[in-house]
């Protein structure tokens, strides 16, 4: 496979995965994002929002997290391994992105336009740090997609947050592996 397809080639690399003491290059991250940002978007709203966690802030986010577990969960429900993950991840990665979709506030574009465009940026922002050796996780724990979480992000009534993704070097020697069914398996072509 080409070296340019970097579509074929990336894989999910989690947090406990990644080295969390090799630090990603602001510079770096800001070429990501850059990427991220040149996804199609309806009506050109270009409602991605991304909220950066990287150094001593993945500490606030990672007690944010579990404070709105604790907050959401019934008490009945609270498992403490799931809660414990959520502070886990965040510290396990070099850097921590919140995404958010705001909704176009003329009502013209649907919501279900701007998750897509959001989503299409997500994939470019994981395409372009496969492309440059760094990898990445896109999680949605219920925590992280919730309106609670908005709100610790500062965010109004008019946004909605769409999950964490995870970025950072791989540990030295990790190899992430994946299979994908037959591509005949999912497509039906349509000719007459």
């Amino acid at each position: 496979m080409p070296e340019n397809y970097p579509y074929r080639s990336r894989r999910t690399i989690k947090p406990h995965q990644m080295d969390a003491s090799r630090g990603v290059a602001d510079s770096l991250i800001g070429e990501i994002l850059e990427d991220a940002h040149w996804a199609p978007t309806h009506g050109m709203t270009q409602p991605w929002r991304f909220h950066v966690f990287t150094g001593k802030a993945r500490e606030r986010l990672s007690a944010g997290l579990e404070s709105i577990y604790d907050r959401l969960t019934p008490a009945a429900e609270r498992r403490e391994d799931k809660r414990a993950k959520l502070g886990a991840n965040v510290m396990g990665a070099p850097v921590v992105i919140a995404v958010a979709m705001r909704r176009d506030p003329s009502g013209r574009v649907t919501d279900l336009d701007e998750i897509a465009a959001t989503s299409c940026a997500v994939q470019n922002l994981m395409l372009s740090a496969h492309q440059r050796g760094l990898g990445s996780f896109w999680s949605t724990p219920p925590v992280a997609c919730s309106p609670g979480f908005a709100e610790w992000l500062g965010l109004d009534s008019g946004h909605r947050c769409m999950g964490i993704v995870y970025v950072g070097y791989a540990r030295p020697g990790f190899e992430a592996t994946s299979a994908r069914v037959p591509l005949e398996e999912r497509v039906a072509f349509h000719r007459e």
